[in-house]
Formats: structure tokens, sequence, C-alpha cells
């Protein structure tokens, strides 16, 4: 059989890869230390050059579908791995065929749910997951995807100022649709109820949960969320004729669930007495989008919304709030953002990625500021935050020597 790597961009580092040696028995020099996740496939992370890849071991149709599937949901700008290539063709040493592998970039800051809750994390940690999740799989079934098995295993977590965001890392099961159906839905909830119900079980049992925490009614409350948010984004508002402020009040709270509302649909009855609104295309990214179009910054959803809202501070505390927006948002990215993210040190900036560095420096000055009870320059902040907060955190960038796979582990639900 012949070697055949087909991959989004030519690289021809793939081919120096141990491809004749099963996945599993890739020497240490090819990997790198992060944490992998539970999967049912074997999963290795591989240092090429300056970037780590992501390469799973599965059979030949699987590693194709999925491979077009991720491409599908990039094109649809859903949260999830960026496919790089498949490879084909793979024998050992003695001729015989091996399977393909499918391979994805890292994502930087990212870690598997079981690599979160080998650190020190808050007490609502599961909670704050599993909304993230639910967040994640609304915005999936609005572009018409079926997941078909929803999971913590099968997504990655990146922090995002205080909460989570999550991405979709496995697509093998899934299917794209014009529209999903409410069935599909709901099938698509009640797998992720199951799966996560037996992850937070397995956490429960390492100790790593909340001794008081009961893994089913966590589980559930996806449940709720989902619908709640679905509805929010979905649902079909009436209303009286003389309350129209209530249609810019409702693309208010979509944009800031981190919405954009492309389209309305709004009729009236015959006699003019009511008016009804549905919102018709939704977009996700309402404040990353302002962000990056004010500053260039590309961080996450929550970060923008936090940066967003120091930046307006930035202009009420200098007067300015009347002068050009773009101008306003230079000044604030060169005169506060970048003086902070700049003095992290080198050896620090693995820790957390930029942005949220800038939101835990806010955080603490608020938790200076009350402590001393008047207000804290950010200088002091930041200096007081790299001296005794950073240091502590672990590296999110690449997390070495932490493998998720060591952890105690009763069902596996991928």
């Amino acid at each position: 059989m012949t070697l055949e790597i087909t991959t989004a961009r030519p690289e021809s580092a793939l081919l120096d890869l141990p491809w004749s040696t099963p996945l599993e028995e890739w020497p240490e020099s090819h990997l790198a230390a992060l944490p992998r996740g539970i999967s049912r496939h074997v999963v290795r992370f591989v240092k090429l050059g300056p970037r780590v890849l992501a390469v799973k071991e599965i059979k030949a149709d699987i590693a194709d579908r999925e491979y077009a599937m991720l491409r599908n949901l990039r094109r649809l700008d859903v949260p999830s791995v960026v496919p790089f290539g498949v490879v084909h063709g793979r024998t050992d040493e003695h001729g015989e065929p091996l399977d393909a592998c499918l391979i994805t970039r890292h994502l930087q800051f990212s870690l598997p749910y079981r690599a979160l809750y080998s650190q020190s994390l808050r007490p609502d940690t599961a909670v704050r997951l599993i909304n993230a999740l639910a967040v994640l799989l609304v915005r999936l079934h609005l572009d018409g995807f079926w997941w078909g098995d929803v999971s913590l295993s099968n997504t990655l977590f990146r922090r995002d100022a205080g909460a989570f965001a999550a991405y979709l890392v496995d697509a093998e099961t899934g299917e794209l649709h014009p529209r999903l159906s409410n069935g599909q839905r709901e099938h698509d909830l009640d797998i992720a109820q199951v799966n996560i119900a037996g992850e937070l079980m397995d956490l429960a049992a390492g100790g790593f949960l909340e001794e008081n925490a009961d893994p089913f009614e966590m589980s559930a409350s996806i449940i709720e969320r989902y619908h709640t948010l679905w509805d929010e984004l979905t649902g079909t508002e009436r209303f009286n004729t003389g309350d129209r402020w209530r249609v810019d009040e409702r693309i208010r709270r979509l944009n800031g669930l981190g919405f954009d509302v492309d389209e309305l649909s709004i009729t009236t009855d015959i006699g003019g007495t009511e008016i009804v609104i549905t919102p018709k295309v939704v977009d996700a990214g309402h404040h990353s989008r302002r962000l990056l179009r004010l500053t260039g910054l590309d961080v996450g959803e929550n970060q923008a919304r936090r940066l967003l809202n120091d930046l307006d501070a930035y202009a009420a505390a200098s007067d300015r709030q009347g002068e050009d927006e773009e101008i306003l948002a230079h000044d604030w990215l060169a005169t506060v953002y970048e003086p902070v993210v700049r003095a992290v040190p080198r050896e620090l900036t693995s820790r957390l990625e930029p942005a949220e560095v800038f939101h835990e420096v806010l955080e603490h000055r608020w938790y200076l500021s009350e402590r001393a009870g008047h207000d804290t320059p950010i200088t002091e902040a930041l200096a007081d935050y790299l001296s005794n907060v950073l240091p502590s955190k672990p590296e999110e960038k690449a997390v070495l020597g932490v493998d998720t796979e060591e952890m105690p582990v009763i069902s596996r639900t991928d």
C-alpha cells in the first residue's frame, strides 16, 4: 500500500512522522506532553515544528467522514477543533495494514474536563462546564448539527473570563441537516444527560467532585439550561402595538447573551393591535466580533464582554464617552490592555492566555480595592497579581505531566 496524506494545507514535515508504527507505540521524541481525555480510540499529541497536532487512530471511512464534518463545522464558524488532515495507506514493518489517522490542530489553552478536575477549582466547576456545553449544543442545533454523542469527554474547555467556553472535539457520530426536528434535539439532550451523569459519577468516585454533589441532578441541569437559552433565541413573542420598544429590548437581550440577530420576522394582526416577533437567524459571538472590529483582539465571548466593559469604564473615567469609539478603543488598547499583558514575565506566559490574564487582573484589582476600602491603581494590582497569583496557576497552554487517562474511571462514555 502507498502512504496517502490529505491535508488542508501542504506540510512536508508530516512525512517525518513514524506512520509505520502503531500510534500507541510512537516514541516520546515525537510526542507533546499534553493531557488526554478519555477516548475509545488511541489519541496522541504530536510536535510538528512550532505547532502541536492531535492524531487519532481510527478506521479509514470514519476518518474521512469526521474530517469532512469538521471542515463543514469550521465553515459554519462552530466552536470546534480545526481539521488538519487524514493519513491513509499505513502499514507496519511487516506489511500488515494499520488504521488511518485523523489529524486536528491542538486548541491552545484548552483542557479536557478531567484535566480541569486535576487542578484546584471552584466548587461550582461542574455547573459551569455543563452550562458551557449547553451553550455549545444550542449553537450546534441552530446550525442543524445533530451530535449523537454529547458528553464532557467529547468537548474541550477554555477559560472565558471566569466561565468556560466549550469546543466540539469528536464529530464522528454527527450529522448535518438543514434543520433539526424537536425529536432530534431532544435525543441529543437525552444522550447528554446520560453521558454527563456517568462522567460525574467517575469524578465522584475518584474524589474530584464536591462531597454533596448529585451527579444525576447536575447532569439534568443541562436540559433546563438548554431549553432556557433555546427559547430565548428562537421563541415567538407577542405584545401590543403600543409596546414596540420591546422589539429593541428583545434584540438587546439576545446581544447580552452574545448573539446577533441577522433577521427578525415581525407580523401584526389585521386590526394592528398585536405584534408577533420571531428571531429568524441568530448568530453567536456578538461581543467578540465587536471587540475584534474595535481593537483587533480575537478572544472568547465572555472575555470580550469583560474587556468591552473595561473600555466603557475607561471612557467614563477619562470623560470621553462622546468620542469616536474606534479612537477611544485604540487609546485603551495602548494605555491599559497592552501594558498589562506585556508585563507578564516570559516564563509565565503559558499559564493563561493574555485576555484571561487581563480579566484576572481586573478581578484581583476589585478584590484588593474591597479589602483596602478604596480604589487600587491597576499598576499596583498588576504587580501583586504577578507576584502572588499567576505563578501558582498551572500551565494551560501545555499542561506538562498530566495524563487524565490515569485518573480513576468507572464507566467510559466515549
